[in-house]
């Protein structure tokens, strides 16, 4: 006789409401899918498509016009970073000759190796250090950092990379500070922050390159549509990643010129990226300043809109950064160059407009971002719904130019005095130029006997004011809003 718990299970419904065992859900575990078998056919197609894009991408950066294109990116980004202004550069060309310019100027970058190292890789004895551990937040920031991963460049350099996916910034620092990890996705502010001892024991962290510049947003929720005017948003809760970032201070920024303080008029909290969408669909904040995707997200999920993307505060601002110790530079100064040399290429191969769609593809699954393709696509081709029933064609709505300028680092330093995270006054230059590392090569120029280039500090407009970073201490006090001393 058949027991009546095998005829039971064999008509069982997809969602039984008296099965003590499983939760009760109305569709699969991530809430995108009508049921569980539909959410596994999804995933299985998700990832046949990242596997084509892979190998699409792979191939495309295995094409003589790209390397050829990658490795003058490279060179182009450390000679931009001795020359900001390109009269500089031609001066200092015209005057001592290309050849001359060209030697002098291989012999001093911190990373001058890297062409003859590509050709060295693997090879015994040439990295002091292969197995590495690198940390990111599933964040579109992280793209370049991310996308070495599955197209091998870092295996190209002879590293075997385990890119870990981290629960938040505070876990990120203490991984770097305990030696967890070898090199991070950091926010850019963090290295100076944790050179300094803000929040942390001070322990010299370097930028080796910004992971990318724009890509955020202020998203509210969809209740204040009526409430574009930031004047209106005295009582917001709002929530960044981390109190150390460009989002906190660009927050601030942003609601102290419509003559709110960010620290009486509004409520500002840590809240870690992927918690930012339920944040906000559950009331517990107005809105946000935070990474993509989960600008996008939030329209995504009709529970938010986008009030204003950052570039709109100031273009080509710098978000995300890779960097690592000055302890890991300098006892490992040939991984650290091969290091750089992968993230440098991924920097190429992400600033292509035709590589988007894939690289999305590449991304998007679980292991990485776990966010709808649709949603990370949107971001990195800069064709996106608003919420305000728009569809905008923003092509740099998120960029992944590496240079790590200086004047990026003194304008943050400017904000973390202005808000009381420094007391007293600041050497700007000296901090910058330890932490935002490429600007080492200038001393090296000087020992060799030739005069670095002047004026390496270019200026930055943010919200229609122009930040010299020649006279950072006047800017810095040149805002009546700020935290009292």
């Amino acid at each position: 006789m058949d027991r009546p718990t095998d005829v039971a299970s064999a008509a069982a419904p997809a969602v039984d409401p008296y099965d003590a065992d499983r939760p009760l859900r109305l569709g699969c575990a991530c809430g995108r899918h009508r049921s569980a078998a539909e959410h596994a056919a999804d995933r299985t197609d998700l990832a046949a498509g990242a596997a084509d894009a892979v190998t699409s991408l792979r191939a495309r950066s295995e094409e003589p016009d790209f390397v050829a294109r990658s490795n003058a990116f490279v060179e182009a980004a450390l000679v931009k970073a001795l020359f900001p202004h390109d009269a500089l550069r031609r001066g200092f060309i015209k005057a001592v000759g290309r050849r001359t310019a060209q030697a002098a100027i291989a012999s001093v970058l911190p990373v001058a190796s890297l062409q003859a190292m590509a050709q060295e890789a693997g090879k015994p004895g040439t990295l002091e250090k292969k197995n590495l551990k690198i940390g990111f937040i599933p964040i579109t920031c992280a793209t370049p950092l991310i996308m070495a991963h599955p197209l091998g460049f870092y295996s190209k350099q002879g590293l075997e990379v385990e890119v870990v996916k981290t629960a938040g910034w505070a876990l990120i620092r203490d991984k770097m500070l305990n030696k967890e990890y070898d090199a991070t996705h950091f926010l850019s502010p963090m290295p100076l922050a944790i050179s300094l001892g803000l929040g942390s024991t001070a322990t010299p962290m370097r930028v080796a390159t910004i992971q990318n510049t724009n890509g955020q947003a202020i998203t509210l929720h969809v209740k204040h549509k009526d409430k574009r005017d930031a004047r209106l948003w005295k009582g917001f809760k709002f929530a960044v990643p981390f109190e150390y970032s460009m989002h906190n201070f660009l927050l601030r920024y942003y609601v102290a010129e419509a003559g709110l303080n960010p620290d009486t008029d509004i409520q500002i909290r840590v809240v870690p990226p992927p918690e930012m969408v339920a944040n906000l669909r559950a009331g517990n904040i107005d809105g946000f300043l935070g990474p993509d995707p989960f600008n996008q997200r939030a329209v995504f999920e009709e529970v938010g809109f986008i009030h204003v993307l950052t570039k709109e505060l100031w273009n080509g601002h710098p978000c995300c950064a890779f960097g690592t110790s000055a302890e890991f530079i300098r006892t490992n100064p040939n991984t650290f160059a091969a290091l750089y040399r992968a993230v440098l290429n991924a920097a190429a191969m992400a600033r292509e407009a035709r590589n988007r769609e894939l690289i999305a593809k590449v991304i998007s699954p679980q292991a990485y971002l776990n966010q709808p393709e649709t949603v990370v696509a949107q971001v990195l081709t800069g064709k996106f719904a608003d919420g305000l029933g728009n569809v905008q064609t923003v092509p740099d709505r998120a960029d992944f130019d590496p240079m790590p300028w200086p004047s990026m680092a003194v304008w943050m330093l400017t904000q973390l005095q202005r808000w009381g995270y420094i007391k007293g006054g600041v050497d700007y230059k000296q901090i910058a130029e330890q932490v935002f590392l490429l600007t080492d090569a200038k001393k090296h120029m000087q020992s060799l006997g030739i005069t670095p280039p002047a004026g390496a500090y270019p200026k930055f407009t943010i919200m229609g004011k122009v930040f010299d970073p020649e006279k950072a201490a006047a800017y810095a006090d040149s805002f009546a809003i700020r935290r009292a001393a």
